[in-house]
């Protein structure tokens, strides 16, 4: 069993910043990649930032604003939000591709979201 906890949403104003955690655990032999996606209502879940080795990529609209980061010895994953506007609002959900063991195909876990509300 592999489980993914997230933690650091919350409501904040415009131009204030957030940071988001979330933690791998259980059955683990190989992280590939782990990122962050974003769902706001009636819009589809969109992919926000992802870490693959020491390579990232964004979505455009939160270049420069958004910064994610990895720390392997605790299979966690951080996205920093900084000047945040109010159509950052949304559950955020942590997403990790990885590997339980040998001759196990590599798959994809979610996190059970978190809400950012960003509002005056």
């Amino acid at each position: 069993q592999v489980q993914l906890v997230e933690s650091g949403g919350g409501l904040v104003q415009p131009g204030g910043s957030l940071r988001l955690s979330c933690a791998a655990s259980g059955s683990i032999f190989r992280i590939n990649a782990m990122g962050w996606y974003r769902q706001a209502p009636g819009k589809q879940r969109e992919l926000v930032a992802a870490i693959t080795g020491g390579r990232t990529n964004y979505a455009d609209s939160v270049k420069g604003r958004f910064t994610i980061s990895r720390d392997n010895a605790k299979n966690t994953v951080y996205l920093q939000m900084n000047s945040l506007k109010p159509e950052d609002t949304a559950v955020y959900y942590c997403n990790v591709n990885l590997i339980r063991d040998l001759g196990i195909p590599n798959r994809d876990y979610w996190g059970q979201g978190t809400q950012v509300t960003v509002s005056s």
